[in-house]
């Protein structure tokens, strides 16, 4: 059975970081994308930033680029997302999400349903 649990997530200030892990269980995410999504309530979900280990590359929607970092360990089995300099506008509940190893992969992380396996989902607030 497959899961990923999220963990990281919680009550920051703005320009504080927070770190969020999306760990799995049943699948080896060092052979397949991971990809960190958030939903605002009342917004659209959006994606924020993936990793291809095997592929080699990372990608980050604009508005995190400089600000968050996304890496793995293959010994944990884990992905982070390490985010600095949070906004209020931030606030979202974050989602990591795996798809298998996909050519061209720039082009389709975006896309929500290129992910076959999702998390629950951690709650991040960013407020004085």
């Amino acid at each position: 059975q497959v899961q990923l649990v999220e963990s990281g997530g919680g009550l920051v200030q703005p320009g504080g970081s927070l770190r969020l892990s999306c760990t799995a269980s049943g699948l080896s995410l060092r052979a397949r994308a991971v990809t960190w999504f958030r939903q605002a309530p009342g917004k659209e979900r959006e994606a924020v930033s993936t990793i291809s280990r095997s592929q080699g590359f990372t990608f980050y929607t604009d508005s995190v680029k400089g600000r968050f970092t996304i890496s793995g360990d293959n010994g944990k089995n884990t992905v982070y997302l390490q985010m600095n300099d949070l906004k209020p506008e931030e606030t979202a509940v974050y989602y990591c999400a795996t798809a298998p190893r996909t050519a061209t992969w720039e082009a389709y992380w975006m896309d929500s349903d290129r992910h076959n396996y999702w998390g629950q989902g951690t709650q991040v607030t960013v407020s004085s």
